[in-house]
């Protein structure tokens, strides 16, 4: 995707391979800025305080950091250490989890000599390939959103809700939830995004909105608690959200407030749909509210809120009374029943296990 006119990946090695290059997300969208990391911690930090965040790049970046760990120490003691810190880093999106298996079963039976061209390589891989994923789950789903376009009359407008960040800020480029939009806006189907503001971290109306904008998107942010009442005025034809961990049997685990969204889509009868790579599918369990950690961060996010001040400076506010105590759920799981369906690089599943099965044999 672009910035500025020109086109960027979220995360990216150095020529001379001595660092791996990532824009900052915490700085968004008052500032643009791209961070160096050239250590295992530097990678490992950027995770847990969210320079990167979304599932499909939090996988990229354990794979990048596995690589930089090589650089420093090519043992087994230095897979183990760095397997071991970025594990502990986040405990929801499994496609950390999934990195690291990748990295562990190239790395581990290989010579430890060529261990640090092996890494690059397959991180590098593993880069490329997120991007081919979520241009196939966009091209899937601009279809869905064609086929709403040519139902409705031709000078309808396809209003998207969405939840979160869910675009290419979320992957290495394209996006999940957001690739379907951007291909469906390419091909000149009219669309508008109603984006959650999506508290406490405003994702939706801090990046969501921006990478909109930077495309020529129509977009417009709301509240969180809006969603609903657009839905009852008919005002959404369609939600789309990403996913940080979808079970086999279709359960999926997304920023929290997605599953009240879901909710009210079924109320309403408005089509739910999850943008989900494969990556992003945890096919060893089938019960997401019992067997998905749920990520507990700082109060802080919710006591204080970042944004530009009159002055053109940026400052972090206190937003509550002092004194005050606050629970941090980072994502909730909306289950199987309430999903119409779940887009993936090789089509769209009914939200079962026995349609994702198909569409994955390799995995039954």
């Amino acid at each position: 995707m672009k910035v500025n006119g020109k086109p960027y990946r979220t995360i990216w090695p150095s020529k001379a391979k001595d660092c791996v290059n990532i824009i900052d997300q915490t700085r968004l969208p008052f500032e643009f800025v791209v961070v160096k990391l050239t250590t295992l911690e530097d990678a490992a930090r950027a995770i847990t305080d969210m320079l990167v965040r979304g599932a499909p790049l939090i996988g990229a970046t354990t794979a990048w950091g596995i690589w930089l760990a090589m650089i420093k120490d090519s043992s087994n003691l230095g897979l183990d250490h760095a397997q071991q810190l970025l594990h502990s880093t986040r405990p929801t999106a499994v496609n950390l989890q999934w990195a690291l298996a990748k990295m562990d079963e190239a790395l581990r039976p290989s010579p430890q000599a060529e261990r640090i061209e092996i890494a690059f390589a397959l991180a590098q891989e593993i880069t490329d390939a997120d991007v081919k994923l979520c241009s196939a789950i966009g091209d899937f789903g601009s279809r869905l959103i064609g086929d709403l376009y040519n139902a409705k009359s031709n000078s309808a407008t396809i209003n998207i809700l969405t939840h979160c960040n869910a675009g290419w800020l979320a992957t290495v480029d394209w996006g999940t939830a957001l690739a379907p939009i951007y291909k469906a806006h390419d091909a000149r189907i009219p669309v508008h995004v109603w984006v959650d503001e999506t508290r406490p971290r405003n994702q939706g109306g801090f990046l969501t909105a921006w990478e909109l904008n930077q495309h020529g998107v129509p977009n417009t942010v709301i509240v969180d608690n809006a969603g609903g009442h657009l839905m009852q005025h008919g005002e959404v034809d369609i939600c789309i959200v990403g996913t940080d961990r979808t079970t086999a049997n279709g359960d999926v685990c997304n920023k929290i407030g997605t599953y009240l969204k879901a909710l009210a889509a079924k109320d309403n009868n408005i089509p739910f749909y999850v943008a989900a790579p494969s990556t992003s599918i945890d096919w060893d369990i089938t019960d997401g509210l019992k067997n998905i950690p749920i990520e507990q961060r700082s109060d802080e996010e919710v006591s204080h809120i970042s944004g530009i001040l009159d002055d053109g400076a940026i400052a972090t506010v206190q937003i509550l009374p002092s004194g005050c105590t606050a629970r941090n759920d980072a994502f909730d799981v909306t289950p199987a029943h309430l999903i119409t369906g779940i887009i993936t690089e090789r089509g769209i599943s009914e939200a079962n296990q026995q349609s994702l099965s198909r569409l994955f044999p390799e995995f039954n």
